[in-house]
Order: C-alpha cells, then structure tokens, then sequence
C-alpha cells in the first residue's frame, strides 16, 4: 500500500507545476490512506517453549568408590646367614624366581665340619665314661650291704655316674650346634618368590646374623595398600546409620585394580586388613587387599605387576538404596551450586537447587533436591525460564535433538 502511494505522488512532487492544478479532493483521501498504513497490526501471541523431561525414579545400584593404591609383596623376606665364615658359592641368579628349599649359597663348611666331628667324639668319650661310672656303682652297691666298702665308697660312685650324665649332656648339646652351624653353611630360599640383588659375592666374610645377604619378595599372592579419607569414613558411617546403603561384612567387600595406562586386572582382591587407627599426620586410614598374582609364581622374570606400582582401586559391595539418577546434561552450574528445572504439575518451570555428589557414566548420582516422580528438564534450557508455561515431552536420549539438527542442516542446503 505504501509503495503505490508512493508511486502515486511522486511524479506530483517532481511536477510542481502540477501540484497546483491538483483538485482539492485528493488530498484528504491521500492522507486517510496514509494514516491507515501506518497503523501496525496486532503481534501473534508467542508459541509455547518445548522441553525435553525425564521422570524421576529411585533404583537401587551399586556405589563403588574409587581410591588410590600402592602394590606391595605379599612376603618380604630378608636373607641372612646363621653363621659367620667365607662365601663358597652362589648358586642363583638375580631377578630371578626361585623355589623354596632352592640352594643360594655356600659358606666354607670345612671348619664347622671339624667342628661336629669333634662334638660327636666328646659325645661317643662322654657315653663311654658314663657306662664305666654306671658299671662301677652296680659292683659297689652289694658289697656295701656285706660290709666290704664303705658308705663313701658308694657316694662316689654315684657322684661319678651323675657327672658323666651331666658331661654327656653337655657334648650332645654341643654336638646339636655344631650340627646347626654345619647345616647352615648351606642357605636355601624359605619361600617361593623373586630374589633380588645379592650383596655379597665369593670370598666375602658374612658376620652371623647381621649380615643382610639379599631378600626375595613372593610375588603370588600380593598385596595393595590403600589410604582411605576420614571425610569418606564419616560420611559412609552416616549413611549406613541412616541406611542409605548397605554392605556385608567388611573383610567380604571386593576392589578391582585399574593400571596407570587404564588397564584392568582380571583378578578381584578382597579386603582382608583395616588399620584400627586413623594416621594423625595424613589423616586417612591404611586397608590393605589381597590380589592373586600366578604368573608371579613360578615363571621366572614373569609377573602381571610389581611391588611398587601404584593403581586405583574401585571398592565392590556397596549398595545405595532409592538412589535417584539423571543424565548429566540435565544439571546446570549456576554461582551457588549446581542446579535444574523441574516442570510441575501445571507445566511450569521451577528453579531447583540440587547436591550432585558423583558421576556413574554419563549420570549424575543426585544426593538432595530431587523426589520421585518429579519431572527434570533434559533439553531446551534455553527456552526456559523460572514461572513460563512450557510444552513437556519426554526425553528421547538425544534422537529428537539430533534429528532437528539434521532437519535445519538440509534446510540450510536447501536453495
């Protein structure tokens, strides 16, 4: 309308010699057709906003914590000789798995040797004295009865018999130790493992005892210490007493072991120790798992891990009760906290503070906030606002949203 006006009156305007011989009637009708375009026409109302919800459930699942851990040996053991002489031999080699009752080393045996043949001649001497002694009291005893001895006569004899037996004594405890020295000449592993370096070699003198000579940790099964947060023992005590989640004994409650390159260890460990002391410096408290470890046994240089490593360890067994779950995308992160919408009964938008605590998956594990039932926003945030009526369809897990970006992309092509 405004274009043919326009067109209508601009050659007037050109023609000026024209405007004065227009008639005085179209004018008026001009400005009625003006004033009626520029009125402009009411505004539909605007559609409402579409959102994607879910319904809130509750659902039992497990609650499995993650914490982080350090692999140890099962046994330690520390080799060291029960006598003090000259390395002969060494029969293993290091890093390598050896058997228990396997030869490691020889300590000069000659000495000790002379030693216990000497014991058990002073045992055969002393044996023999003893027979004599006996023998001579056994031909006193009736003569003191005919008066032939005398009484002192007899008390020796005893006295003599008393004191071979005590002498025999003597060398048979000599000639056990002897015995003992001469067999720990040779050194021999106690348990099955992985022996480390030696530290002595061939012709080293080794004091008894002290002499620390190499140590072999046993590898099957082996442990993994972990360091538990007194925050996480509070809040888990707080939930058992309020039953928020259950568990069986403690010493029945299971860890999977995760490597540092992502790595899963087939085998599951069981708890099988709990310190009864919270360590003031750090502030957590030390559990240890038991994992098996068969390829730490007997194949030599063969182990799935080491002592020393350290792992995360995920904690089975827990189980959370009326838990309530939803998709991470549908909590929001405002200056207080996390947060989301909830549609209520008259399909309006509410703004509802929420504690997410954990993720599992692609979910957010809801602790407060949120009740059965209750209808959360999924998708369409940014049509929303607190109090707006809102059009609810359930949440199609990505389809419809993936499906109008698809829709606008070939509109978008389309000429």
């Amino acid at each position: 309308m405004y274009l043919t006006i326009h067109w209508l009156i601009t050659p007037v305007i050109r023609d000026r010699a024209v405007i004065g011989r227009m008639n005085a009637g179209l004018l008026p009708m001009l400005l009625i057709l003006l004033a009626g375009c520029s009125e402009k026409a009411p505004l539909p109302p605007p559609p409402v906003p579409q959102v994607e919800v879910i319904t809130v459930t509750t659902q039992t699942v497990p609650d499995e914590p993650e914490f982080i851990g350090q692999t140890e040996a099962f046994r330690p053991v520390e080799i060291r000789p029960q006598v003090t002489g000259i390395i002969k031999k060494v029969f293993f080699t290091e890093g390598r798995n050896v058997r228990k009752d396997d030869p490691l080393y020889l300590i000069d045996p000659v000495p000790f040797r002379a030693i216990y043949l000497s014991g058990k001649a002073r045992v055969a001497q002393a044996q023999a004295q003893l027979v004599q002694a006996e023998q001579d009291l056994a031909r006193v005893k009736p003569l003191l009865e005919e008066q032939a001895v005398s009484r002192k006569n007899v008390d020796d004899a005893v006295a003599a018999v008393l004191g071979t037996k005590a002498a025999l004594e003597a060398a048979q405890s000599d000639l056990v130790k002897a015995k003992f020295d001469l067999d720990n000449t040779l050194i021999t592993a106690p348990v099955n493992g992985r022996i480390g370096r030696s530290h002595f070699y061939e012709g080293r003198l080794i004091s008894a005892q002290t002499t620390l000579l190499t140590t072999i940790d046993q590898l099957d099964p082996m442990y993994v210490n972990v360091s538990v947060p007194e925050s996480y023992l509070l809040r888990r005590r707080r939930e058992l007493a309020e039953h928020k989640v259950e568990r069986p004994d403690i010493f029945q409650l299971r860890g999977i072991m995760t490597f540092s390159d992502g790595s899963v260890y087939p085998g599951e460990g069981i708890l099988d120790f709990a310190d009864v002391t919270v360590r003031s410096e750090t502030g957590m408290l030390q559990a240890r798992f038991m994992f098996p470890n068969p390829e730490g046994g007997y194949s030599p240089g063969q182990s799935y891990f080491y002592p020393g490593q350290f792992v995360k360890i995920r904690l089975k067994g827990y189980i959370r009760t009326n838990a309530i779950l939803i998709p991470q995308r549908a909590v929001q992160q405002g200056p207080r906290g996390s947060f989301v919408y909830v549609i209520d009964a008259e399909d309006k938008a509410e703004f509802r503070p929420i504690h997410a605590s954990s993720w599992r998956g692609n979910e957010w594990l809801i602790e407060d906030g949120l009740h059965s039932g209750e209808r959360v926003v999924v998708e369409g945030f940014h049509r929303v606002r607190p109090g707006i009526q809102v059009s609810a369809i359930p949440y199609q897990n990505g389809k419809t949203s993936s499906n109008n970006r698809s829709e606008e992309q070939g509109a978008q092509k389309t000429p």
